[in-house]
């Protein structure tokens, strides 16, 4: 990388940080913390933590293609501002009504897709996904902090106070992004042309990968609907949950760099997410068959279980590397910004069904109909993405 590729990623991947570590920081302690605010229900509670998805997912597009027209940093500062007054919002809050406003706020801040478009913009393609994985592990990495930290500033400053720091770390994220991240390159700013967006959902390599980001997000939220009931079985009380996470995320980066930007090096990037998915698909198979044997009384281990999370965030931290950074290769430059608004909202669907429907197999069928779905759905992304074209960093530097 050159000192001004270091310079994006690391800036941006602080920027994505500060504000993945306000939502982090909250979630864990949401649910409990909300049920004193008034006329909270645990319908209204779910809802009101649901919200922040559903608005993401209406505007991660719109934003995006914004990002392609008016610039980049000019939508991020919008989008961080608007995440900024939720957190206000949410903070004075003291019914659960308000609760819900502030959250849908939070979630209109939708600046994933302009970051990942401008961290696209500013380095080459033979570095993305060496960048791309720099974001990647920064989200893994303060979501394990938040794991630590959350219950004890939720018994320190409370939710509201919670959400006051948030709204802090928006602003700093704001600052981070003028003072740490290069300009970003003058470009054309035409509006997109009669059909662009059309042209877009129908690229067949952009429909497969956000097929992939679709079912890799569904099965992630649906499979954490099962996993921390298991690590209580196994014998680890909810609180020291982050004594398996943390080593896990941490491991899997490890694996990650070993892994797959030797593999990119070598042309082998499609080899690499397949083997990738079939990694979380055999988690899967195995969450399955520990699930089937609790009905026989059979606990599962705390060692199977640790590995397994190794195992599957190492998949998972793969692909998210990977996945935008060949959706920014395969997408025409001008509609870079739309293609990966696109890719984000059906990123945020996923999340939304793979919590809603986790959670009703969950109630109605127990967790071994969740991973049952979770296998499906990582088989059918095989089919997809089997004989799927990947546009090597070596080919995009020789057109």
């Amino acid at each position: 990388m050159t000192a001004d590729e270091r310079r994006s990623s690391l800036g941006l991947a602080l920027i994505f940080a500060l504000r993945m570590l306000g939502l982090f920081l909250v979630v864990p302690v949401f649910p409990l913390a909300a049920a004193s605010y008034t006329g909270a229900t645990p319908a209204n509670i779910g809802l009101a933590m649901g919200i922040y998805g559903l608005t993401q997912a209406l505007l991660h597009l719109p934003l995006g293609m914004a990002s392609d027209r008016f610039g980049r940093k000019r939508l991020i500062t919008l989008g961080m501002l608007v995440f900024a007054l939720g957190c206000v919002v949410a903070a004075l809050a003291t019914s659960i009504d308000g609760l819900l406003i502030g959250r849908a706020l939070q979630g209109a801040g939708a600046v994933s897709a302009a970051v990942t478009a401008l961290l696209a913009d500013l380095t080459r393609d033979s570095v993305r996904t060496k960048a791309m994985a720099i974001i990647g592990g920064s989200i893994g990495l303060v979501f394990s902090l938040a794991l630590v930290i959350s219950p004890l500033l939720a018994g320190w400053i409370g939710l509201s106070g919670m959400f006051w720091l948030v709204a802090v770390l928006a602003l700093l994220g704001i600052g981070g992004l003028y003072l740490l991240v290069p300009e970003e390159p003058v470009r054309l700013r035409a509006a997109p042309a009669r059909g662009s967006l059309w042209q877009t959902l129908q690229h067949p390599t952009l429909l497969r990968l956000n097929a992939g980001v679709f079912v890799l997000h569904a099965v992630q939220l649906a499979m954490w609907m099962v996993v921390p009931a298991l690590l209580v079985q196994a014998g680890l009380a909810q609180p020291q949950h982050w004594q398996v996470y943390l080593p896990a995320v941490l491991g899997s980066f490890v694996l990650m760099g070993a892994l797959l930007f030797r593999m990119e090096r070598a042309g082998k990037l499609r080899l690499m997410l397949l083997v990738s998915m079939v990694l979380i698909l055999l988690v899967q198979l195995a969450l399955w068959w520990i699930n089937d044997q609790l009905q026989y009384q059979s606990l599962p281990s705390l060692w199977q279980l640790a590995l397994l999370l190794l195992v599957f965030f190492t998949g998972f931290n793969i692909l998210e590397a990977s996945q935008p950074s060949l959706v920014s290769r395969h997408a025409p430059e001008p509609l870079r910004g739309m293609a990966l608004g696109v890719y984000n909202t059906v990123q945020s669907l996923g999340l939304f069904v793979g919590g809603a429907v986790g959670g009703i197999l969950l109630k109605q069928d127990g967790p071994v109909a969740v991973s049952l779905a979770c296998i499906a759905l990582m088989l059918l992304w095989l089919v997809v993405a089997w004989n799927m074209p990947v546009l090597s960093r070596v080919s995009v530097n020789k057109s």
